[in-house]
C-alpha cells in the first residue's frame, strides 16, 4: 500500500521510521537471504554540507505478481569509510527501508569532517551493494584552490543512450549539478533508439517503474556512485510544461492533477539522494498541494556558493498560450499579460530566500546559480517580428527584473548561471537590458545541451545568434554535458559532447572551451 493511501499518523510514522539511524547489532542486517541482488538500482549520494551527506539506495526484488520483498520495514546496514577496502570505517549504522517509500534508503550521515572524500556501501540479507564515493564540502571559512563540477540535464530514455556519463566518469569531478528532466513521463515512442512499453506515467506506481527503468542504466549508476549530485527538477519529472498545480500538455487527461503531482514528487524523493527535510509537511502534505522543498544552497569554502533553484513548483501558469495549457512561441507585443508585475517563476518565498543569499555574495569568490532553463533573453526571429518562448524566463520578465535588481543592489560579483531544458548549448552574458548592447553586464551564463533529448533548433541557429548578440556561442545538435573548473583566479568551462548519443559506444570531444577571469565579467573563448 502506498503512502498516498494511508492515514496521516501512518504517513508520519513511516517517514520517521525511514529517516532514523539505528545502532549496529549482530543481527541488524542478517535477514533472510535474497534470491536476487536487491541493489540493482545502484547507490548515490547528495545534499552535501561541510559536516554531512545523504547516502541513497533502493531495494528492488520484482516478482511475477509484484515485489518479493516483505510488507514490513527492512533493516539495511550502511558503512562510510576512508578507504575502498573499508578497513577505516568512519561511520556505520542501520536504516529502515519501508514499503510505503518503495523500500528506499536515505541515510543522513552527520558529524563528519569537512572537505573529506569517503567510500560507502549498503548490506542486507547477505547481499552487498556496489561501492560509492562521496565527499563533504569544505568549511565556509576554508580557502579552496579548485572546484570541478559537471552540469547536465534532459535524459530521455528513448532518444539515446546515457553514454555521456561513461565519459563524465573520467572528468575527476567534485560535484554534479543535475538541472532537470531526469525522467520523461511519455508513453512509448516509435522514434526512439531504445524502447519502453509502459504507458504515460500517471500514478505513483507508474512513476516508480519509470525511475526503475532509468536507474538500471549502468553508465548513470556509475556516475551517481562517483561523487555527490546536487539536484533540481524541471517539468518532465511530472508532466510536460506543468506550472505549479496547473497541468501541462501531452498524455491522457487527469482529473486530479494535484494528486498526480504528489505521486511524482513522492517518487522523485524515493529515487534521489536528497534529505528528508525536503518533505516539509511529509508525503501527506503533498496531497494538499504543500511544498516539497528542493531549492537550497551549498557553500564550497570561500571559493563558491551554489544556489540550486526550483522554477516549476511555485511558478504561475504560462500566459498567451492559445490552447490555454503549456507553452508557445509568440510576439510579446501581443501579450500584455507578460508584464504583470505579480507574475513569478520562483514563488515569493524562494525569491526572498535567494535575495537573502545574494546579500552574502561578498563572502564568496564565485556566486553560482543552478536552475533548470535558459535565463537570458532569447528572441526567435520570424520575418520582421521577434518572438519569445513563454515557458522559460522570457515568459516571466517581471520576475527576471526583480532578480536582476537584487543582483545590482547586492553588487554580486563573479556571477555564473548554469541551465538546461533547451537541448542546446548557449553561452552568453547576463545584461541589465538585452535590447541595449551597451547595457551593464551582471554575469555570465552557460546553458547546457541534453544528455540525449533531441532538439529542433539547428536550422534557425545563425538567425537567432544574430538577433541575440549577448550570446557569444550556441550549438544545437550535439549531446553531452559541461565541465566547469573554478579557481580563485578564473572559471574555465569545457562543453563536452559525444559523437552520437544514439550509439552505445561513443567518443567524446570538447566542442568549445571558455575562460572567465575573476572580476572581469568577460567570456574568452580558448578553443
Amino acid at each position: 500500500m502506498s503512502l498516498l493511501c494511508k492515514t496521516r499518523r501512518e504517513l508520519l510514522k513511516a517517514l520517521a521510521l525511514a529517516t532514523v539511524t539505528l545502532p549496529l547489532s549482530n543481527t541488524a542486517w542478517a535477514q533472510k537471504k535474497f534470491d536476487k541482488n536487491p541493489f540493482i538500482l545502484g547507490v548515490a549520494s547528495g545534499s552535501p554540507s561541510d559536516q554531512s551527506i545523504v547516502l541513497w539506495t533502493r531495494l528492488v526484488d520484482e516478482g511475477a505478481f509484484g515485489t518479493n520483498l516483505p510488507n514490513e520495514p527492512i533493516e539495511v546496514k550502511w558503512e562510510l569509510a576512508l578507504d575502498r577496502d573499508f578497513s577505516k570505517i568512519m561511520k556505520s549504522g542501520v536504516s529502515l527501508a519501508v514499503p510505503a517509500l518503495a523500500y528506499s534508503v536515505h541515510a543522513e550521515v552527520n558529524q563528519l569532517p569537512a572537505n573529506q572524500w569517503f567510500f560507502y556501501r549498503f548490506q542486507v540479507g547477505g547481499a552487498m551493494s556496489s561501492v560509492g564515493r562521496t565527499r563533504t564540502l569544505p568549511a565556509a571559512d576554508q580557502a579552496v584552490a579548485q572546484l570541478r563540477l559537471a552540469y547536465a540535464s534532459c535524459q530521455q530514455y528513448e532518444h539515446g543512450y546515457f553514454s555521456a556519463y561513461k565519459h563524465m566518469l573520467a572528468e575527476n569531478l567534485d560535484l554534479v549539478l543535475f538541472l532537470g528532466d531526469y525522467i520523461y513521463e511519455y508513453g512509448p515512442s516509435s522514434k526512439g533508439v531504445r524502447m519502453h512499453d509502459s504507458p504515460p506515467v500517471i500514478s505513483l506506481d507508474d512513476y516508480r517503474k519509470r525511475y526503475v527503468l532509468y536507474k538500471q542504466d549502468k553508465n548513470l549508476q556509475a556516475m551517481h556512485a562517483a561523487c555527490p549530485w546536487l539536484m533540481t527538477w524541471d517539468d518532465h519529472e511530472v508532466q510536460n510544461d506543468y506550472a505549479g498545480l496547473n497541468p501541462g500538455t501531452f498524455g491522457p487527461y487527469v482529473s486530479d492533477f494535484p494528486k498526480r503531482r504528489a505521486s511524482a514528487y513522492q517518487a522523485y524523493y524515493e529515487h534521489m539522494p536528497i534529505s528528508s527535510s525536503a518533505l516539509i509537511d511529509g508525503i501527506d502534505g503533498l496531497m494538499k498541494g504543500s511544498e516539497m522543498r528542493i531549492y537550497g544552497d551549498f557553500r564550497y569554502g570561500k571559493l563558491a556558493n551554489i544556489c540550486m533553484l526550483d522554477d516549476r513548483q511555485y511558478r504561475d501558469p504560462d500566459v498567451c498560450t492559445p490552447s490555454g495549457n503549456g507553452s508557445s512561441i509568440f510576439d510579446p507585443k501581443t501579450c500584455p499579460e507578460l508584464e504583470n508585475s505579480s507574475r513569478t517563476i520562483l514563488g515569493g518565498a524562494q525569491e526572498k530566500w535567494l535575495a537573502s543569499k545574494l546579500k552574502e555574495a561578498n563572502k564568496n569568490i564565485w556566486n553560482v546559480i543552478g536552475q533548470p532553463t535558459l535565463y537570458a533573453q532569447r528572441y526567435f526571429p520570424s520575418g520582421d517580428k521577434l518572438l519569445i518562448w513563454n515557458d522559460g524566463w522570457d515568459g516571466f520578465p517581471a520576475a527576471r527584473r526583480r532578480l536582476d535588481q537584487a543582483l545590482i543592489e547586492n553588487k554580486v560579483k563573479n556571477l555564473v548561471i548554469f541551465g538546461g531544458d533547451v537541448h542546446e548549448n548557449w553561452v552568453g552574458y547576463l545584461k541589465t537590458d538585452y535590447n541595449k548592447p551597451d547595457s551593464a553586464v551582471l554575469g555570465v551564463e552557460f546553458c547546457g545541451t541534453s544528455i540525449t533529448s533531441i532538439g529542433n533548433g539547428s536550422k534557425y541557429l545563425d538567425a537567432r545568434l544574430a538577433k541575440n548578440p549577448h550570446f557569444v556561442f550556441a550549438e544545437a545538435t550535439k549531446k553531452g554535458y559541461g565541465v566547469a573548473e573554478f579557481t580563485p583566479n578564473a572559471l574555465t568551462v569545457n562543453l563536452r559532447v559525444v559523437s552520437d548519443a544514439q550509439q552505445e559506444d561513443t567518443t567524446i570531444e570538447t566542442l568549445a572551451k571558455f575562460v572567465v577571469r575573476s572580476g572581469s565579467n568577460k567570456i574568452e573563448r580558448l578553443s
